[in-house]
């Protein structure tokens, strides 16, 4: 069964664009901080830090998958608030301070509107690009081959 999951979640990555991929990972994050805010006010504390220690994995796969030769000063500042992120996770899971987790939930999903926002205009750029190679007549169909 363990093995049939693990195979599901490969293949549900397959294909997928950089960005894509990287939204899966915002999404993840925001769903364990959410998670596990949500067992601390049950009072599971246990069970609300192993969730907490999960998005911790999240940010830190966003913060060491950063490009700062090809990024630049936007791998910079996003290096940044993934630290920030992270210490105040810590300090987050030392208190059970629901407003740092609510705060790490709001700051992860603007940045994930920002990146959503580069897929949009990607998709729009290749729509223009498809639509340019057909003399101005729109295309159904569209490949990257």
């Amino acid at each position: 069964m363990n093995n049939n999951l693990k195979a599901y979640e490969s293949t549900s990555t397959l294909g997928l664009s950089q960005v894509d991929l990287i939204l899966k990972v915002y999404d993840g994050a925001i769903a364990a901080f959410t998670e596990a805010a949500e067992l601390y006010r049950k009072n599971d504390l246990n069970a609300g830090y192993e969730k907490m220690e999960k998005a911790k994995k999240f940010v830190t796969h966003l913060y060491t998958t950063l490009d700062p030769k090809n990024g630049g000063e936007i791998a910079e500042r996003l290096g940044k608030i993934y630290a920030f992120v992270l210490s105040q996770t810590d300090i987050a899971q030392a208190t059970k301070d629901l407003k740092i987790i609510d705060d790490n939930i709001s700051v992860l999903k603007n940045v994930r509107e920002g990146w959503q926002g580069l897929k949009e205009q990607q998709k729009n750029g290749a729509e223009n690009k498809a639509e340019a190679g057909n003399n101005g007549a729109k295309s159904e169909f569209v490949t990257s081959a």
